[in-house]
């Protein structure tokens, strides 16, 4: 397999049973997805039996519960910097800066024309900017939340309600983020960069052809 360095991609062109692959996720931005994943289920699981009564009574130890729901965060927070740290931050950079992006074909794509998209289409680039910003809002309440029962001048009177709407919003991006990356047939081959790090060059014409055209311009694709 020849590998190669792309703007924006840490390898590569290869075949796999004689299907191209293109490098599209680095194992920087895996690292990153998944820490944020894995806390994101664990602390939505958790809330979620802390906040309705039918499942806070079928799985009792709420102090447990509320235990696991702060130490996840604060583990969540700590693994999110190490990957900060350790990992490949000229790369996390440039692909905030590319899903920071709107160009006429996003805006297009978004009006529901078949325009071609770069490495994240429009979509993508809204549901990274909403999951960021989520993050942020779910850590500024939840330790609003924690800090006022210890010290009631940081009380917030609506911060308890701000962190279930945030739940609400967060639980509907999660149903179509899993709809589209493990059921709809036409998208789901995306989880194989963000386990594997490729995709098939075929599959990325069609769903991302902005994108190969710009790894073929700059000679990655060889």
């Amino acid at each position: 397999m020849a590998t190669t360095r792309t703007p924006g991609s840490a390898a590569l062109t290869g075949t796999t049973a004689d299907v191209p692959r293109l490098a599209r996720f680095s194992r920087t931005e895996r690292a990153l997805h998944w820490a944020h994943a894995s806390a994101f289920l664990v602390l939505f699981a958790s809330g979620l039996c802390l906040y309705l009564p039918s499942l806070a009574q079928l799985v009792g130890r709420r102090p447990l519960l509320k235990d696991v729901h702060v130490y996840t965060a604060l583990a969540w927070l700590a693994a999110l910097a190490l990957v900060l740290l350790a990992g490949d931050r000229r790369r996390l950079l440039a692909t905030a800066r590319e899903v920071d992006r709107f160009d006429d074909d996003d805006i297009a794509w978004l009006r529901g024309r078949r325009t071609p998209q770069a490495r994240f289409n429009a979509g993508q680039k809204i549901n990274a900017i909403l999951t960021a910003a989520l993050a942020v809002l779910f850590a500024v309440t939840g330790f609003f939340l924690w800090y006022g029962e210890r010290n009631h001048a940081f009380r917030l009177q609506n911060a308890l309600l701000v962190h279930d709407w945030l739940m609400y919003l967060s639980f509907f991006l999660l149903l179509g983020h899993l709809y589209l990356s493990l059921i709809h047939p036409s998208t789901r081959h995306s989880l194989n960069a963000i386990t594997r790090g490729w995709v098939r060059k075929d599959w990325a014409e069609r769903h991302h052809r902005k994108w190969v055209e710009e790894l073929d311009d700059n000679g990655d694709i060889r």
